[in-house]
């Protein structure tokens, strides 16, 4: 757009044309702000609005998560009769305590 333009728009086409300006630059801060936040923000959010379910394993670095690979190395280790019997008492196949 030549400068001669600009001053020739109306008051509405100039305000759109900033507006549009803004809105793209607003928009583009999104995405580094997003990828940080989201890391931890999906722990807080409820199941019934697309969080995670209560079985879902923690997440990798937490104390919880190491137990978490020991109770699955355990499992994959036993018998596959004592493994079935136990995925009938356990279907989710992570067996977390209340207190977690």
């Amino acid at each position: 757009m030549r400068v001669s333009n600009w001053f020739e728009m109306g008051s509405w086409q100039r305000r759109g044309a900033v507006g549009a300006v803004l809105l793209a630059c607003s928009l583009g801060g999104c995405g580094t702000i997003n990828e940080k936040i989201s890391e931890g923000a999906g722990d807080y959010v409820p199941q019934w609005a697309g969080g995670l379910p209560a079985d879902a394993p923690p997440r990798p670095g937490s104390a919880k998560y190491e137990a978490w690979q020991k109770e699955m190395a355990r499992r994959r280790a036993m018998p596959a009769p004592e493994r079935k019997e136990l995925e009938k008492t356990d279907p989710s196949g992570l067996r977390q305590s209340s207190g977690q």
